[in-house]
């Protein structure tokens, strides 16, 4: 009986497997792809495993802190950023100028020029000066001095001698110049050959910006009264002013139509005891010259006729 059900289930099992070959086919293949599969996640997963040990161990060789700071996590990569941008912030600006320069090149370059320092232009800005009016100052001392060293080539070449310029201290912004000659039919003549008076002093000190500003002039000696001449030796004349001045102005022309305005305003030298004794003084010179500038600017210039000369 049991060979018999031995028999039986032979024959089931081999009809089974002749009646679906496709069947069985699927289910070995089907077995033997998980298998596989099974195989190659296995694979797979020590192969990554295995690649992300060896990333790790290079970012721990680059980062020596520790694989914590190789990969911090959201709050603290955050903090760490909001940190450098404040640090950032606080850090000085530069200048443009200087950023673009010290930004040009390569970092030799760069370290080369930190070294330098700053350009001219840059330490001109730093410390508020400027360039341009150190030339420009030094444009107008050359041609006040071309012009006044010309003035006293013309002055020596004067065949009547009109007048005559020392300068004082050596210095060609400062002369004294006096006056020789005046008119021979005035009282003022008449006064200086009286008293033995053989010139008028005055003196002349010219400004930076000569010749397109005036001198300032003054009497020095003797100590005259009338004739445009004021308190300290200050004289009353427009072409003197900044707004009456003429760069085309010489001294030699200036002089004349100073020597005309003593004649025409009665000058006379003073003879009374004591006050002439008095030397005009530069301060009270310059004080009563810009007072009576403010006075004209106010209320103007009487311009004389021609027939006065």
């Amino acid at each position: 009986m049991a060979t018999l059900l031995r028999k039986i289930g032979l024959i089931r099992l081999h009809n089974r497997d002749t009646e679906d070959p496709k069947h069985h086919h699927n289910h070995r293949g089907g077995g033997g792809g998980q298998q596989s599969a099974s195989l190659r996640g296995k694979g797979g997963g020590k192969s990554g495993s295995h690649k992300q040990q060896q990333q790790q161990q290079q970012q721990q060789q680059q980062h020596p802190g520790g694989a914590g700071d190789a990969s911090p996590g959201p709050g603290k990569g955050k903090s760490k950023r909001a940190a450098e941008l404040a640090a950032r912030d606080k850090q000085p600006q530069p200048a443009a100028g200087a950023a673009g320069a010290a930004g040009a090149g390569g970092p030799r370059e760069r370290a080369a020029g930190a070294r330098a320092g700053p350009g001219p232009a840059v330490a001109a800005a730093a410390t508020g000066g400027s360039l341009v009016p150190a030339a420009r100052q030094q444009h107008c001392t050359q041609v006040r001095s071309r012009r006044l060293m010309k003035e006293l080539q013309d002055i020596a070449r004067l065949s009547d001698r009109f007048i005559s310029v020392e300068l004082v201290n050596e210095s060609l912004f400062d002369w004294n110049v006096k006056l020789h000659q005046v008119d021979k039919d005035s009282v003022l003549w008449q006064d200086m050959k009286e008293t033995n008076t053989e010139f008028i002093l005055l003196n002349l000190t010219f400004p930076d910006n000569f010749p397109f500003s005036p001198p300032f002039m003054r009497v020095l000696s003797p100590r005259l009264e009338n004739g445009y001449v004021l308190d300290g030796g200050a004289i009353c004349m427009e072409l003197l002013t900044p707004r009456g001045w003429s760069s085309a102005y010489t001294v030699e022309a200036v002089m004349r139509q100073f020597a005309a305005s003593l004649v025409k305003g009665q000058g006379r030298i003073c003879r009374k005891a004591g006050k002439s004794k008095k030397s005009f003084s530069r301060k009270e010179a310059e004080a009563t010259f810009k007072s009576l500038v403010k006075t004209h600017e106010k209320y103007g210039w009487v311009t004389p006729p021609v027939s006065d000369g």
